[in-house]
């Protein structure tokens, strides 16, 4: 698993909290499209196929 910018780890830690798209979006200050795009990165980087996944991974790793 690679390591996770700064950004990414926020994205990460507030999917774990179980939070929606745009509302992970506007407390970051970014587009929803912006916040998919992390997602996708940090989906790429902790190997996970869905969101859930990287919750659950964020979760298990102290980012929540």
């Amino acid at each position: 698993m690679r390591a996770l910018t700064g950004r990414e780890r926020e994205v990460a830690a507030e999917l774990a909290q179980g939070h929606f798209n745009a509302e992970i979006a506007a407390y970051l200050f970014m587009t929803e499209a912006t916040f998919k795009a992390h997602v996708f990165r940090v989906m790429a980087k902790y190997g996970g196929a869905s969101r859930v996944q990287v919750a659950l991974t964020a979760r298990d790793a102290g980012l929540a």
